[in-house]
């Protein structure tokens, strides 16, 4: 929900600390010349705004749930700029649901110029559970696991890996994370969830993985930045907005 949560008197929510204001978790991963968006919630415009995004090479969506889709019309201006239809990678599961809640942009009724007003998606399926592709020139691995009966997909980019909405998964994810050094993903609060990994679990996913560093974000606000900084052991940090981050990527793939 980001944080400050509405109408909360927490200490989280009324910190002064720029650490303890979340927007809904996304990512841009720039690869060369290349610029690829990570999921894109209801806070992406004010995201791009902020971090000066003027172009989009295409798109990844974990799933589809609302806090990581709700951003597709402010994509529109990438259409406009380039009269293109924007390249999304996304699972058919995924795509069927945005498909249902964006029915006027998939199967649009107007006139030309209304259709033209929409934003365009150039939809590429993830096949199977787990592979490899190029995604608009960018090798991309890819892996399955579940979060409250839903598919959710993580990324692997060269040795960097984004692991969002966790909660339920086969054991053969360490398998498609071996070699991963920089591990990115999702912690909601100290107490468990069925939803979420608590932080405990997200330490205990981060050493089985052996990654060196490990990021956590899609926080709730109980946890306050720096004391969970404290808690957690040196290799695994909390991410913030506008954090970034180095990572290794072979092309040639």
């Amino acid at each position: 929900m980001g944080v400050p949560l509405i109408g909360c008197s927490c200490p989280v929510c009324l910190s002064p600390s720029p650490f303890n204001k979340r927007l809904r978790s996304s990512a841009l991963c720039t690869v060369g010349d290349k610029c690829f968006l990570i999921d894109c919630g209801p806070d992406f415009r004010s995201q791009a705004l902020t971090h000066h995004i003027d172009r989009l090479d295409g798109v990844l969506f974990t799933h589809a749930h609302n806090d990581h889709t709700a951003g597709m019309e402010d994509l529109r201006i990438f259409n406009w700029r380039t009269d293109k239809a924007l390249p999304c990678l996304l699972s058919i599961e995924t795509a069927d649901d945005i498909k249902r809640r964006y029915y006027y942009i998939f199967e649009p009724e107007g006139d030309e110029i209304y259709r033209k007003m929409l934003a365009r998606f150039d939809l590429e399926y993830l096949v199977g559970d787990r592979g490899t592709l190029n995604f608009q020139g960018m090798p991309v691995g890819y892996f399955t696991y579940a979060q409250g009966g839903m598919r959710v997909n993580g990324f692997k980019l060269g040795n960097l890996a984004y692991v969002s909405d966790i909660r339920d998964y086969d054991e053969s994810i360490f398998e498609e994370l071996r070699g991963v050094d920089i591990l990115v993903m999702s912690a909601l609060r100290y107490s468990a969830s069925h939803m979420h990994f608590s932080v405990d679990e997200a330490v205990a996913f981060s050493k089985k993985v052996g990654a060196s560093h490990t990021w956590l974000m899609h926080v709730a606000h109980e946890l306050d930045h720096d004391e969970a900084n404290a808690y957690l052991p040196e290799n695994i940090r909390m991410a913030y907005d506008g954090l970034e981050l180095n990572f290794d990527i072979n092309m040639s793939k």
